[in-house]
Parts: structure tokens; sequence; C-alpha cells
């Protein structure tokens, strides 16, 4: 288990905030007057990714200041580096990004402060070159054949020959939320690892999503309906999050083991989600996050709960990749429980509410 780093206070943070936008546009800078002939192949959309890449290295490094948790952070690091290396990006402009932002910070911030954001870059640093430290990865299918099958379907945009394949599986009697996991939620899996070795468009990523969501629809309403529990289940993407597929599962998982379910869907803004719950008074809450940095969002949705509702406040379960990989989110931000996949969410929820 990795030892938590040293947090900034609030003022800290606060400053950190104000000067991302500068520490973004100074390094992207130094990038271009430095090293920009490496940059020429992306023409005017080089400066624009050079600036969203440098972004998301200050938004993965906010959970690391805040909770003092790196792995999240060294786990996007790894990836990033896999991205850059299929587009013939040098390896080391990487480690530059970080030395170069750490020396902005260095120079705009209290020196007790910077010290924090400038240790925290380091162990990024070296936890990206750490050998033996690979990301979680989902289980592999039991049969990789439909998968690969669903796969080839979504990549060609055959939205029919998707549904095709979902169909012939469920028809064969396997339950749909074991086929949404082993084979819809594996084949997008394996598009996003395409996307990050260049293989695969971000309008075909884009298109496999939607035939997905309709697939799964279709799915669903084919299904039995199940006796029901008189239990209420609302299920949302906090803020910041768009990535729905996961929690789609979940919700299907829920409705058919006879829960009745509200699904809010991507990125939805905590005054918003607060007023549903007050609204609907559901039995438990299921939130997702797929990364560190929507952290906060889930520690803020659930001291606001805390705040309205009292004792009398639903529990929380949540989940996700980010949950998945770091259990310890849990107690970070105030959850009751976390899950690490649709089937086994039925069993944690029925012990949170009956607790």
């Amino acid at each position: 288990m990795d030892t938590l780093l040293e947090t900034l206070g609030e003022r800290g943070l606060q400053r950190f905030h104000t000067l991302e936008p500068d520490a973004v546009s100074a390094v992207t800078e130094r990038f271009y007057a430095t090293l920009g002939s490496a940059y020429a192949q992306f023409g005017s959309r080089g400066r624009d990714a050079c600036r969203e890449d440098l972004a998301f290295h200050l938004e993965f490094l906010k959970p690391v200041l805040e909770f003092g948790i790196l792995a999240p952070m060294a786990d996007y690091l790894r990836w990033l580096a896999s991205v850059l290396a299929a587009r013939s990006i040098p390896g080391e402009h990487l480690t530059l990004s970080l030395d170069w932002l750490a020396e902005f910070f260095t120079a705009n911030m209290e020196p007790s402060d910077s010290a924090v954001v400038t240790a925290a870059l380091l162990a990024a640093r070296t936890k990206l070159f750490a050998a033996g430290e690979t990301p979680l990865v989902p289980e592999a299918p039991p049969d990789p054949g439909p998968a690969r099958e669903f796969e080839t379907a979504l990549l060609a945009g055959d939205q029919r020959r998707a549904l095709a394949v979902v169909n012939s599986c469920i028809d064969s009697g396997h339950d749909l939320v074991d086929v949404e996991l082993h084979v819809i939620k594996a084949a997008m899996y394996r598009i996003g690892e395409q996307w990050q070795e260049n293989q695969v468009t971000v309008a075909q990523e884009h298109i496999a999503t939607a035939i997905v969501e309709s697939v799964m629809t279709a799915a669903l309403l084919r299904s039995p309906p199940p006796a029901p529990i008189d239990k209420q289940v609302l299920l949302a993407c906090v803020a910041g999050n768009h990535h729905t597929v996961g929690l789609r599962i979940v919700a299907d998982s829920f409705q058919l083991n006879g829960w009745e379910v509200q699904y809010l869907g991507a990125n939805v803004p905590t005054p918003s989600l607060i007023r549903q719950i007050g609204k609907w008074s559901p039995d438990l809450v299921g939130l997702s996050l797929s990364f560190a940095q929507q952290m906060p969002a889930v520690k803020d949705v659930i001291a606001q709960l805390r705040a309205r509702f009292g004792r009398e406040r639903p529990p929380v379960m949540i989940g996700g990749l980010a949950v998945n990989r770091f259990d310890r989110l849990v107690d970070m931000v105030g959850a009751d429980a976390r899950s690490f996949d649709a089937q086994a969410a039925i069993g944690t929820a029925k012990q949170l509410v009956s607790g």
C-alpha cells in the first residue's frame, strides 16, 4: 500500500487552482520555444493538444495535493506515455513537462506550498518509471469470441450486427448483465486500447458508444420483468464523469433484481443531484467516478447529503475504475461502501439498506 503524500491546506489549494491556466500556458510556450520542431507534424492542432495534456496533468495532480494519493496520477502518466509513444512523441517530453510544471509552481507559490507540489510531481515522475507497476485491467471474458465479434461490429458502425451478437448470447441462456460485462464492456475496453495505440479514431469510439447505448436499451426491453422488491436506488455519474457504460450496466443489474431505478447519467451537477435525492428519497445512492480527480465532487455530494439529511441520509455506494484500483477512496470521500462491478453491487446494496 502506498504511503500518503503531504497535502496542501485550503489556501494552498486555492492558489494552485488560480495558477493552473498560467501554468498550462507557460509550459506550453516553453515546449514550443524549446522543442517546437517535434510538434510540426500536428500543425495548428499541436499547441491545443499540448495544452490539453498539461491541463490533464494538473487535473490528476489535484487529488494528490488534496488527498495525498499518488497512484491514480502514476497510472494516468503510464497510460499517457503509451499514447505519446504511439504518436512518435519522445518519452522524455513527458518527464520534461513534469519538471517544468514544478519549476513554474516553485516560482509562483509560497515556499512551503511549492515544496508540496514539487514533491508530488517528483514522486509521480519516479513512479512513472517504477518496475512492475501496471494499471488495473478488466478480467478477460471466459469466451472472448462474442466480445471480438461485438467489437468488430462496433468499429464498423454496424448496429444491427452488434445487436445480433448480444441477442445470440441471451438466446444461448446467458444473463443480460453477464453479457454486458463480458461482451459489451470487454469490447469497449479493447476499443479504448486501440485508440490509445492510435489505431482507432475518436469518431469510431463515439460511434461505438452510441451503438452500445442503443443495444443495451434493446436488450433490457426483451428481458422478463422481475418481481418488485419495494426498494429504490438513484444512480449518477458525479460532475466531471462522462463515462456512463459501466453505470448503465449497474442500473440494469438493479432493475433486473426488482429495484426501482432512477438513472441520471453522465456529469450530474451536485446541486441538481442533491435536489433529486431530496425529492425522490431513495433507499440507496450509487455514485460513479472514473478518475481520482472526481473525488472532490463525490466528497462534496456526501458532505451535502450529511448536512441536509443528517442521520436520515441514504447510504452511498461508490464505484468505477478509480474505486476499483484504489479501495481506500471509500474512507477518503466518506462513502458507506464500494462495489467492484454490477454483479457485486446488488449484494453490497442489500447489506447497506438492511443495515
